[in-house]
């Protein structure tokens, strides 16, 4: 059985503990606040670029930009995975980095793949495994994100693909679903899929709720606006992934710390209670010890 003083020494480090991990819990959500409210203001202007990509790509064929092309034989593919540049977030970056594994076994078995890896955590495991890596952004995912990153790494990723250096491209991000739910998530971006899930219903002035669907006028024409927007709908859809991702990070870590606190405060419970029995039973053994050497005394 171990000592009072043994027992004592490790209940003072397991509240030190439980200090550091309710601090880092509401350090998680101060910073989830920030980053939701950036994802949350981020989402108007995606959905009305949405709206007018929509638009116009009903206007156009699919053959108005290179982007849309798919290639005839898909040899080298780029994937984007972003991860967090700390860990005691659970098995956040776990699953994300289990998405891109089962990826490479799959359905990009015996293809030429390398890494874009925006986070730190995504860029050593990469590194560990040698696989090539591109690029890698750090600083990026858990702090302020910055558009100019996605758009410098969407246009570098866009020339590769119209060089032919890069046949698809696959962005590995967590989806932000909820404070406990965030799903890891692959979503093709290179070459731009099918425009039918954004097109809206043209010429009709209202949809079934009564809301008014306006016709956008294309100035010079749909296929010239639309070669400007795609480029730009590829920056929007990395840009909306690190948002989510940085969200997903926060609220992962926070309920993380918020398990290890409530853990700490299971095992301080338990220790005092090991100490009061370890208390209580030397108290007994010296109290024995007082009665037996009285008898000897008397005797």
């Amino acid at each position: 059985m171990a000592t009072l003083k043994e027992v004592q020494s490790k209940i003072v480090s397991v509240k030190k503990t439980k200090q550091i991990t309710s601090a880092m819990k509401m350090v998680a959500t101060s910073r989830l606040r920030g980053s939701q409210n950036a994802m949350e203001a981020f989402k108007p202007y995606a959905s009305k670029f949405a709206e007018v990509l929509g638009s116009i790509a009903g206007k156009s064929g699919e053959g108005a930009s290179p982007l849309l092309v798919a290639r005839d034989e898909v040899k080298k593919v780029a994937l984007l995975l972003c991860t967090s540049d700390r860990g005691l977030c659970g098995g956040f970056n776990i699953n994300l980095i289990d998405k891109a594994v089962k990826m490479l076994k799959a359905e990009l078995s015996g293809k030429e793949v390398s890494f874009v890896c925006y986070g730190k955590k995504g860029r050593d495991w990469a590194k560990k495994q040698s696989n090539p890596i591109d690029a890698e952004y750090i600083g990026v995912v858990g702090g302020n994100v910055d558009f100019s990153v996605a758009s410098g790494s969407g246009q570098t990723l866009i020339n590769s693909f119209l060089e032919g250096n890069v046949d698809e491209v696959y962005l590995i991000y967590s989806e932000f679903q909820g404070m406990a739910k965030q799903v890891p998530t692959v979503k093709q971006i290179l070459p731009i899929p099918s425009l039918d899930d954004v097109v809206t219903e043209e010429a009709a002035p209202a949809d079934d709720d009564g809301t008014f669907l306006p016709e956008h006028i294309c100035e010079p024409s749909s296929d010239a606006l639309l070669g400007e927007m795609l480029p730009k709908n590829v920056f929007i859809q990395i840009y909306d992934a690190l948002l989510q991702t940085s969200t997903s990070e926060h609220a992962a870590r926070m309920r993380a710390m918020e398990n290890a606190t409530k853990a700490c405060s299971d095992l301080v419970d338990e220790l005092q209670t090991i100490f009061n029995k370890t208390r209580q039973a030397g108290i007994t053994s010296d109290l024995m010890d007082i009665v037996g050497g009285a008898e000897a005394l008397k005797g």
